[in-house]
């Protein structure tokens, strides 16, 4: 008789699945008789040990393995007559509360995947984003090149502002006692970078060479040293050099140091326009990406399985410690991390991939090779062998992939603009880029 398979709550399903122990031991008695053929056992010629014996040291291992197996058979037979799709593992246990003779019942737990209902596309609102890039943004990305690469001229009578080098000593002291990172000497830092806590940056302000100042500081409540987090300390710092910086012009040795062979400034120019461009164009997409998806998500309304979510928190968890090895934290294997940080964020990124998976599948918006190919030579040209890289990426099947979900999402977020109600975005290139 075929197993009934009962409805827990939600997606969560049980289905008890029963093994004729006659039906095992028959599979035992066979593979214990093929192991007997050659085992080597002490006293005896090989394949000539008792069967008995051979039971006895072999026999527990074969008995699990086929009940292992016979369990599987018929947990997959269930779901077959079912037409179930079970999602993540299911849970087995023996059923010791219903035995019955010559019978092993089990009990399996498991989730199925929901039945995804597209939302009404065209009931959606998302925002699709631009910006411009004009002469404004390609003088504003050459004045960024020219800090990056500026050299720094001391002045004795000035006084420290933005954008300045200054090197000072400091000692900070919590409740009149100093603390481990709290002094150092002829350390130097650039006004205006955030490297250090506004505070200290605040108090360098104005100060000339040889001048000191006293002032309070107060540490966040997430500051990285957690000796300090949250405690207010007394520094005093001492202006040893204020230094201003002195930017390179826009010539022709400028333009050969940004890898223009023939130092040509309108060359130059005319490179970092199709490179703002191109980023811009990048960055545009990925924010309207982020609307379609977001309205997608919102107006999904379907169960996600715990399962699913649950490897999702675990992958991140293990990409987490990964990255803190990666940086050299101490204890990184141990240190705690907390699973519920990443649960809302893996429930969400779950029911994006349901969605997004019945959507393709519906629309039929799977990636094209002539798509994947286009996409590879795009991005290709943000490398000086455009060539290599589409050699590297079309020569191996998962690198291939990779794109080949980049260009699926793609179109999803096409199909949606083309059905969706669209409003266009003019974003400031600064914004865009981060600048502000």
């Amino acid at each position: 008789m075929q197993p009934v398979v009962e409805t827990l709550s939600g997606l969560e399903r049980r289905v008890d699945l029963t093994v004729v122990q006659a039906d095992v031991e028959k599979e035992v008695q066979s593979q214990l008789k093929r192991v007997a053929r050659t085992a080597k056992v002490p006293g005896f010629r090989p394949g000539k040990a008792p069967l008995a014996m051979i039971e006895r040291s072999n026999g527990p291992g074969i008995r699990y393995d086929v009940i292992n197996s016979q369990v599987g058979r018929a947990f997959e037979a269930a779901l077959t007559e079912s037409k179930l799709r079970m999602a993540g593992s299911p849970s087995i246990a023996p059923k010791t509360d219903d035995a019955k003779d010559g019978v092993i019942v089990f009990t399996a737990t498991f989730e199925v995947y929901p039945e995804v209902t597209v939302p009404d596309l065209s009931a959606l609102s998302v925002t699709r984003s631009e910006t411009e890039v004009g002469d404004a943004e390609i003088d504003r990305t050459l004045d960024v090149l020219r800090k990056q690469r500026a050299t720094f001229e001391a002045d004795e009578t000035r006084q420290a502002a933005e954008g300045d080098r200054i090197t000072v000593d400091f000692a900070g002291t919590i409740d009149g006692v100093p603390f481990d990172g709290g002094q150092a000497e002829d350390f130097a830092f650039v006004l205006g970078q955030g490297r250090m806590l506004p505070e200290f940056e605040t108090a360098a302000l104005g100060l000339k060479k040889g001048e000191q100042k006293v002032f309070p500081l107060s540490f966040p409540e997430d500051y990285q040293g957690k000796e300090v987090a949250g405690k207010t300390a007394e520094f005093t710092i001492t202006a040893k050099e204020v230094a201003r910086a002195v930017l390179p012009e826009i010539d022709s040795e400028f333009a050969k140091s940004l890898g223009q062979a023939e130092g040509d400034v309108e060359k130059l120019k005319a490179d970092i326009r199709t490179n703002i461009q191109r980023e811009a164009k990048v960055r545009g997409q990925a924010k309207t990406k982020g609307s379609v998806m977001d309205a997608l998500v919102d107006a999904a309304s379907f169960d996600v399985p715990k399962s699913l979510v649950n490897g999702d928190v675990e992958t991140r968890v293990a990409a987490a410690r990964e990255e803190l090895k990666q940086r050299g934290v101490p204890n990184a294997e141990s240190v705690p991390i907390p699973a519920e940080a990443f649960a809302t964020e893996s429930e969400r990124r779950v029911r994006l991939g349901l969605l997004i998976s019945e959507l393709v599948k519906q629309e039929n918006l799977q990636s094209t090779p002539e798509q994947v190919r286009a996409r590879i030579e795009e991005f290709s040209q943000n490398y000086e062998d455009p060539a290599q890289v589409v050699s590297y990426y079309l020569a191996d099947r998962q690198r291939r992939a990779e794109i080949e979900a980049i260009v699926l999402e793609d179109n999803v977020v096409a199909h949606v603009l083309s059905k969706a109600k669209v409003e266009d975005e003019k974003v400031p290139f600064e914004q865009l880029m981060g600048m502000e």
